[in-house]
């Protein structure tokens, strides 16, 4: 990896610990970017390398990797690249975009002589931090094999997943977070029903552990909910633009998908107030829904 020079375009709360952990583990040179000084600043000081625009980032970069929000975002990252990106330059996108668009961008970077992977991640910002995220890839296999040594610096190597072509990996996203949702929404509705019942709260993730709904989110979510602590580790502006690119997705497959729609739902009421919160808030916007549920029943 000596020969390595890796740009990292979006330091924000999945990707910064991202690329801290590619500059500890990998010998590399890696150069960041990102609308945010302050960011570009604390990667510098533990090793990377300062560019002030995009185009610096292609200038010395054989691989570049964005972590960035929208479909927009991405789109500006590609256009910004493309006129001077190097011929053979490996363009790893691990946002979480429409499939359609990634599959579209990727068609572009191809005819300009590189390749692009949709490569995003599952899991928290506790994950990002760890080094341990599940990593989705879709793309050339042949490429996946050349980068996945960079993936495995953030990644779990078991976690690291090839679905097939360009899109692919996107496509696996829209139905792991999908299922997120539904998961999060019965959680939701089971906590409330709960304590309107009488149940005493920290008996109630133990109780769902011993029979057959044991689930990671309510394993994770329990004691912040419980201490109405919702500090972003994945906000819930970031699952309200990834529910409506959900059932974009599901519509170009022909599908209706009730549940997924019901979680929509819930997103689109409490954006407005809850958009850079957890994304643990939406039990929030079931309080003021569930008919029965009260301050008293609340703490």
């Amino acid at each position: 990896m000596e020969s390595l020079k890796i740009g990292f375009i979006g330091l924000g709360t999945m990707g910064e610990h991202m690329c801290r952990n590619i500059i500890k583990k990998g010998n590399c040179s890696v150069y960041v970017f990102d609308i945010n000084k302050k960011q570009i600043d604390k990667l510098v000081s533990e090793g990377a390398i300062n560019c002030e625009t995009l185009e610096e980032v292609a200038n010395f970069c054989n691989i570049i990797i964005s972590m960035v929000p929208t479909n927009e975002n991405v789109k500006e990252v590609v256009n910004g690249l493309l006129p001077i990106m190097k011929k053979g330059t490996i363009y790893i996108d691990m946002s979480t975009i429409s499939p359609s668009l990634s599959m579209e961008l990727a068609e572009k970077v191809r005819e300009a002589g590189s390749t692009m992977m949709d490569v995003p991640v599952v899991k928290s910002q506790a994950a990002a931090i760890a080094g341990n995220l599940g990593i989705y890839v879709g793309g050339n296999f042949d490429t996946f094999q050349k980068i996945k040594p960079i993936l495995e610096y953030m990644g779990k190597r078991e976690e690291i997943i090839y679905f097939g072509e360009n899109g692919k990996g996107l496509a696996m996203k829209m139905c792991h977070n999908m299922l997120v949702g539904n998961i999060q929404n019965g959680v939701n509705e089971m906590i409330l029903m709960a304590k309107v019942a009488g149940i005493e709260y920290d008996k109630i993730a133990p109780g769902i552990a011993a029979g057959g709904g044991q689930n990671f989110y309510l394993d994770v979510k329990a004691k912040s909910i419980k201490k109405r602590d919702f500090t972003p580790k994945f906000s819930f502006r970031n699952m309200h633009k990834d529910m409506h690119l959900i059932i974009e997705f599901a519509q170009k497959l022909g599908l209706d998908l009730p549940g997924a729609k019901r979680v929509l739902d819930v997103y689109n009421n409490g954006i407005d107030k809850y958009a850079d919160e957890d994304f643990s808030a939406t039990i929030k916007v079931l309080e003021k829904e569930i008919g029965g549920f009260n301050n008293e029943t609340r703490n």
